[in-house]
């Protein structure tokens, strides 16, 4: 679906969406990344790049984003000294790197610490998914319905693109709960995640990306498409979104043909030893295909892997999800190191915050944002390290705590973003991307 916005006004709807008039031409849509988004991406990469610094660790991020909020004192930062209201079922484990440990449904994450840094000192102030996912995700502090873009969206602004793939992509799609969040803000749409929808899917396509080959007629189909926006580009020529339009066509077009697009989304290629080894959901498939994607050039991807939200019932969930994302991001970072990869990717994984120390009546844990553990790998970070520290509830940091601000600058600074960019607003003001955070430098020594 082709979005063509004719007026930069917005009112905030509780659904989290914008009140926008749009002209809608069907037959283009790329799973919520509108033409015209493909169009102003491609031109912002040719602005003159004041935003961008002259060094970068990193060619790619993927952004493991756990939503809802990974309990840490199960995970990576056990307390089998606590009492049993707060240790848990959980026993830890020795991983590869002598004194950390993590826990006993991690494994294959434990014989893979070396690769990892692990931070156990995350810490904000705010325990409300919307609103804390938005922060983390923008490191920008705003209202739940998301003020400031997501570093993703600003990797877009201000990289562009490295190939005919869209620079930002989520899989398989941006995090909800009630609504999608983590989104391109004021940016606009053209600046937003390109969705792919569920890799593990057994007839997983990507529309208008597929992976099928495209006939003759269906090609034909496209172009007269394409040619019908061109007449329509005529009569609308002062619109923001179409501007550079004429120049940009040739690579919209390139992204619906593009044998290289269709390749990279075609995740059925993989051998099936592979596939198995990363699992058979979709936490494990969106990880493959995020290095499929990453391989294929695509700056920033994040992998969406919600449902950490265990008020009750928490060790019956994680008796699930734990062997999942031990099983889907060690696969990731197995293969990534296999392939020479992870010295070009920042891998970074967190949720929105931590849960509560103390078990509740329910057999749960409660949101918690004064403490969560993050991991980073590859893109210079030195792995093997333990950052920062909590108490011995596993409650309150107690060495070297780290903001949602510190995390992406951190994530922008490794792209070669300057974190202080300056970006534009529909109504003129100029606000920077991040107004605080510093470099997690323990990372990268």
């Amino acid at each position: 679906m082709l979005d063509i916005a004719f007026s930069s006004d917005r009112s905030r709807l509780c659904n989290g969406h914008s009140r926008r008039d749009f002209l809608q031409v069907g037959g283009l849509g790329l799973c919520g990344l509108s033409l015209a988004s493909l169009l102003r991406q491609e031109a912002a990469a040719k602005e003159d790049g004041s935003g961008l610094k002259k060094t970068a660790r990193a060619k790619s991020v993927i952004l493991v984003y756990l939503g809802g909020g990974l309990t840490h004192h199960d995970s990576f930062d056990m307390k089998p000294e606590a009492p049993a209201e707060i240790r848990g079922k959980y026993s830890p484990i020795a991983s590869n790197v002598p004194g950390t440990q993590v826990g006993e449904l991690l494994p294959k994450m434990a014989a893979c610490m070396d690769k990892v840094a692990l931070v156990r000192s995350g810490a904000h102030n705010n325990d409300h998914h919307e609103t804390a996912t938005n922060w983390v995700l923008s490191g920008r502090f705003g209202s739940a319905f998301g003020d400031y873009p997501a570093i993703g969206a600003v990797a877009a602004h201000e990289l562009g693109f490295a190939g005919v793939l869209p620079p930002y992509i989520a899989v398989p799609r941006n995090p909800s709960f009630t609504w999608e969040l983590g989104r391109s803000a004021f940016l606009g749409g053209r600046f937003e995640s390109f969705k792919t929808g569920d890799p593990n899917d057994a007839n997983f396509k990507v529309r208008d990306v597929s992976v099928a080959n495209v006939t003759d007629k269906q090609a034909e189909r496209r172009k007269t498409l394409l040619g019908a926006v061109d007449s329509l580009a005529d009569k609308v020529r002062g619109n923001d979104q179409l501007a550079t339009y004429d120049e940009f066509r040739g690579r919209a077009a390139e992204m619906i043909l593009s044998p290289a697009a269709q390749a990279a989304f075609a995740i059925e290629k993989e051998d099936v030893k592979l596939r198995d080894r990363y699992g058979r959901s979709t936490f494990g498939q969106s990880c493959l295909l995020a290095r499929r994607l990453v391989e294929g050039g695509v700056r920033f991807v994040t992998v969406n892997y919600g449902g950490w939200d265990h008020h009750g019932k928490i060790f019956e969930s994680c008796d699930k999800k734990l062997p999942e994302f031990d099983l889907g991001l060690s696969a990731l970072l197995e293969d990534l190191t296999a392939r020479g990869l992870l010295k070009d990717t920042l891998i970074a994984c967190f949720g929105e915050f931590g849960r509560t120390p103390l078990i509740n009546k329910d057999a749960g844990r409660d949101h918690w944002g004064p403490a969560a553990s993050l991991l980073f790998a590859g893109a210079g970070v030195q792995g093997g390290k333990l950052i920062g520290a909590t108490d011995k509830q596993g409650a309150y940091v107690t060495t070297r705590p780290y903001a949602p601000a510190d995390v992406c600058y951190t994530i922008l600074d490794s792209l070669g973003v300057n974190p202080h960019t300056n970006l534009t607003t529909p109504d003129g003001r100029v606000i920077e991307a991040l107004e605080e955070g510093e470099l997690m430098s323990p990372l990268f020594a």
